[in-house]
């Protein structure tokens, strides 16, 4: 938090407690992901009462911790994979500091390296966190980025990047994809793949399925947007065990009651607002945030003819999911090269997008490696298209590739995950997609895949949503709601703005 031009959007005011309400208000909150668990948190902290549902048995939705016996008997730590936790992520951050109000559940990753099919290098690390000078150093310094290929950007295709505002940067750039848009700029090729194909597949698409929109915005958020640097940090253990335990226990300790390992199934709304599990109980109560992933919401709703009008119900039928991810988690008997990077992003060396060793920052990695002598590495794939049944041999030549010495590693173990859950954000996606609020006053939506018309993404977008569907309700109670905070809203520097006016014009 030292970018002193980061906006602060203000709540609604109100009474300071629910308490002082003549009757106190419940909701039922389904999902404890990141969205849930902020919106929880919200409302408890205002004296709500609160239920969180989850159909897990875990916490953190895709960000969820558990334990994994491995063939010798013996417990491990696992996770759906790798997560950065940037320092521009203002509204996750804030959930976590109730818990840990300096963070050190979180480590710094001084660089992460990028590079391509050819062995090329990009790295993070020195580079000044000022925009524009941050980008700037960070092409001017890349090996697929000549003084040439300066001079050959189309400055007019290239304005938008320089005058994101959110969200008119969805107006003016949502209907195209990211690879035509990089192309119109005159984008060096050898650069995308280094560059913008890393940080498009962290949408979980590749960049002829990704909006430009959303890829103008990340650039903003990341690069001109925001002081806070490119450096991010990862949880120093397993999820479970650093965030949501002792997230649980935190609400637990305001009141919140926690269902796990039961699902909703519908929604009544008249007369009163009452919410059914599959355990068949049925819970009356006066607001819900639907929290939910992309099927989980599509079948709530589906199944819940009374709920919202038909033109709603049609945005919520009409959100897509991305294609699969995979990650690969390798126990290997011997340990990686010791200058071996925590975390390295590939770029043309398909399927593979970035490897983690994982001993190098998670505790129970770590004491893996120490007891054993060994290693523990995962990979991971995005987008991924058919055949998957050789996706796990492709990854490991891949592994082998960058880093050799694997190539006589014994697995000890392994564990595979394939997923298709995460939200899709292509082309013309933004204007149909929901947003927190619903036509039912007293239902709310949160989550990374519902719209919010903030500078957000990923597990940050999911942390916003969730503290705004949270003050939506507490406006509703009369009760105050929480700010929230963000990158700028629009570009940063003036004279970029006026000289991308003057081009676009």
């Amino acid at each position: 938090m030292t970018d002193r031009r980061r906006v602060t959007h203000r709540a609604d005011g109100g009474v300071p407690n629910a308490s002082r309400l003549p009757a106190r208000p419940h909701v039922v909150v389904v999902g404890g992901g990141i969205a849930g668990l902020a919106a929880a948190t919200g409302l408890a902290e205002r004296g709500v009462r609160v239920e969180v549902v989850e159909r897990r048995e875990c916490l953190g939705g895709r960000v969820a911790g558990w334990r994994h016996r491995l063939p010798d008997g013996s417990e491990a730590a696992m996770n759906r994979g790798f997560h950065a936790f940037f320092r521009q992520y203002y509204n996750l951050r804030a959930l976590l500091r109730r818990v840990d109000p300096q963070l050190d559940m979180l480590t710094p990753v001084e660089d992460y390296p990028l590079i391509d099919g050819d062995g090329r290098r990009d790295t993070f690390r020195g580079l000044p966190t000022t925009p524009p000078w941050n980008a700037l150093v960070f092409a001017m310094r890349s090996p697929t980025f000549r003084l040439r290929d300066m001079v050959r950007l189309n400055a007019r295709a290239a304005a938008p990047l320089a005058a994101v505002s959110v969200p008119d940067i969805y107006a003016r750039l949502d209907d195209r994809d990211a690879q035509s848009f990089l192309a119109d700029i005159n984008f060096p090729e050898a650069a995308r793949h280094l560059a913008f194909e890393v940080f498009s597949r962290s949408f979980f698409a590749e960049p002829h399925d990704l909006s430009a929109a959303e890829l103008a915005t990340m650039f903003h958020i990341y690069f001109l947007g925001s002081s806070e640097g490119l450096v991010f940090d990862v949880v120093n253990a397993n999820f479970d065990v650093a965030l949501w335990d002792p997230l649980r226990s935190y609400l637990q300790s305001r009141g919140v009651q926690f269902r796990t390992g039961v699902a909703v199934t519908r929604i009544d709304t008249d007369p009163t607002l009452t919410v059914t599990l599959d355990d068949g109980t049925a819970i009356d109560t006066d607001g819900a945030v639907l929290a939910t992933d992309v099927a989980g919401l599509q079948r709530i709703v589906a199944d819940s003819p009374g709920l919202g009008d038909d033109a709603w119900r049609k945005q919520v039928a009409g959100l897509g999911v991305a294609p699969p991810f995979v990650v690969q988690r390798l126990w290997l008997d011997r340990p990686v090269r010791a200058d071996r990077a925590a975390f390295v992003g590939t770029g043309g060396r398909a399927p593979l997008d970035n490897v983690s060793v994982l001993d190098r920052y998670e505790r129970e990695a770590a004491q893996w490696a120490r007891r054993t002598g060994g290693s523990v590495v995962e990979l991971h794939a995005y987008a991924v298209h058919p055949p998957y049944d050789q996706l796990h041999d492709w990854l490991l030549a891949r592994l082998h590739e960058l880093y050799p010495e694997t190539r006589e590693a014994t697995v000890v173990a392994e564990q595979t995950l394939c997923h298709q859950d995460c939200p899709r954000f292509a082309p013309g996606d933004f204007a149909h997609r929901p947003g927190i609020a619903t036509p039912d006053a007293r239902v709310m939506l949160a989550g990374d895949g519902i719209r919010v018309d903030l500078p957000v993404a990923l597990m940050e977008r999911a942390a916003t949503t969730g503290w705004l569907a949270a003050n939506r309700l507490l406006h509703r109670f009369g009760v105050k709601g929480h700010a929230v905070q963000t990158v700028p809203t629009k570009g940063r520097s003036r004279l970029l703005r006026a000289l991308a006016g003057r081009v676009i014009r």
